[in-house]
């Protein structure tokens, strides 16, 4: 069972817990053992031995988070007496699923909006909004398309400590005995942005 989906192609090289951690951390809600088994293009039997994997994994562990269980649906979340502790460490006032998604996008770098919303749920067009409000993200209109492009701004930069450069990735490729340095390739950024109406 394959769905091309974003989220799909983001946890191919994931093992199978991996793959179940990955989904209901991005997720940020409750999801069913379906969701979980579409997403991770896999059986439900497969999606129910990695979940109960996982939730093994967690229950050995000295962690702050849980895999909880509501009626038929899973979640990752903080463990009970936790969210206190969390909230006076943030350094903004942002919940715990706007936070998630402004992570996502961190970690993309740039994303458009469709896919952010496929990764995250329909519940990221709120915490886009409440990160646009914030000011921790930038929206430029896709230049060649109907959805809209999303950036960290200087704010999220300044407020969390971390440099545009601290988010690339660190691993190089190996270049073979002899060879020349090759060119960077060009950017697939676009040209010009329109600004978001």
């Amino acid at each position: 069972m394959h769905t091309g989906s974003a989220a799909t192609e983001a946890i191919q090289g994931l093992s199978l817990p991996a793959r179940m951690e990955a989904i209901l951390y991005l997720k940020g809600r409750p999801v069913s053992l379906a969701e979980l088994a579409e997403i991770a293009a896999v059986s439900r039997e497969e999606a129910e031995l990695g979940l109960i994997t996982l939730i093994t994994d967690y229950a050995h562990r000295d962690t702050a988070l849980e895999v909880r269980q509501e009626g038929n649906r899973y979640s990752l979340q903080l463990r009970d007496g936790l969210g206190d502790l969390v909230q006076n460490l943030l350094p903004v006032d942002l919940s715990t699923a706007a936070l998630r998604t402004l992570a996502t996008i961190a970690l993309k770098k740039r994303i458009l909006q469709s896919d952010l919303v496929e990764l995250r749920g329909s519940g990221a067009y709120d915490h886009i909004k409440e990160l646009l409000a914030q000011d921790f993200i930038e929206r430029k209109r896709q230049s060649d398309g109907r959805s809209y492009w999303l950036t960290l701004s200087e704010k999220f930069h300044r407020t969390f400590a971390v440099k545009a450069a601290d988010l690339q990735p660190r691993a190089r490729p190996v270049k073979p005995e002899g060879s020349e340095p090759q060119p960077a390739p060009a950017s697939s950024e676009p040209e010009a942005w329109e600004e978001a109406a």
